[in-house]
């Protein structure tokens, strides 16, 4: 007996058609839930790691900055989001001194609501960023690494390194078919104050589930070149590079 179910099982992680072992689900379909939400779990409370984090990036010939907001741990974390979106004293005092060359992009990387996505896709994201940078003649300042930050501490970072744009790389929340996707959050003219209307978002980077690096990258630059463009960010910039390669496959 053909299942209908299986073709529409093949383009989607959505738990569908489970089936059923008397009132309940099949014990196989139980544990893959438990497992699930046990994993999503550990993204959360798992601390980052940024000292390894930025030996990476040197490895990658880039020059990592280490910052830090005023959270104390993953617990307080979830319960001050606040927090989350402001430096301490010493990383703003780092940011005092004048960057020594200007920079069209101020990158930021922070663990956000998943520590597992930056371990997983974190470095290999970084240098498809950086790469497509080079290529396109955008100056990238140093990597700036923040534990325990959200999408907000982009705009004090972006400011104080005087960045035309701020980029967020930030671990996305984990839900039950994915505990590792990361987010771009982008920003021109960051400044603290900015709202999220005034961001665009390129979201699920997770390959080979999800958004590859290099597309992450090319979406990144394209929205970079119209943001200056037309000297703005957010809900009035819209990403048309699919629209773009669509009508030119025409």
């Amino acid at each position: 007996m053909n299942d209908r179910w299986s073709e529409l099982r093949t383009l989607t992680q959505a738990r569908i058609a489970l089936g059923h072992a008397g009132h309940a689900l099949p014990t196989a379909a139980l544990l893959d839930f438990q497992l699930a939400h046990a994993s999503a779990r550990d993204a959360v409370h798992k601390p980052w790691d940024v000292e390894a984090f930025a030996e990476g990036v040197r490895a990658l010939g880039l020059r990592p900055l280490l910052l830090a907001t005023p959270v104390a741990d993953r617990a307080e974390y979830l319960k001050r989001p606040d927090l989350g979106q402001m430096l301490d004293r010493e990383s703003e005092r780092k940011l005092r001194c004048p960057p020594p060359e200007a920079m069209d992009i101020a990158l930021v990387v922070t663990n956000g609501l998943s520590s597992t996505a930056l371990d997983r896709h974190g470095l290999p994201l970084v240098q498809a960023i950086a790469s497509a940078c080079c290529e396109n003649d955008l100056r990238l300042g140093p990597v700036c690494l923040v534990a325990n930050g959200r999408v907000a501490v982009s705009d004090p970072v972006g400011a104080g390194l005087h960045a035309q744009v701020a980029v967020i790389v930030i671990g996305e929340r984990p839900g039950l078919s994915a505990d590792d996707s990361l987010g771009l959050y982008f920003t021109y003219a960051p400044r603290p104050g900015r709202s999220n209307a005034e961001r665009n978002y390129i979201s699920n980077v997770r390959p080979p589930a999800g958004l590859g690096y290099h597309e992450a990258a090319s979406k990144l630059v394209y929205l970079t070149r119209e943001s200056f463009r037309l000297g703005l960010s957010g809900v009035a910039l819209k990403d048309e590079t699919q629209f773009r390669a669509i009508t030119a496959g025409r």
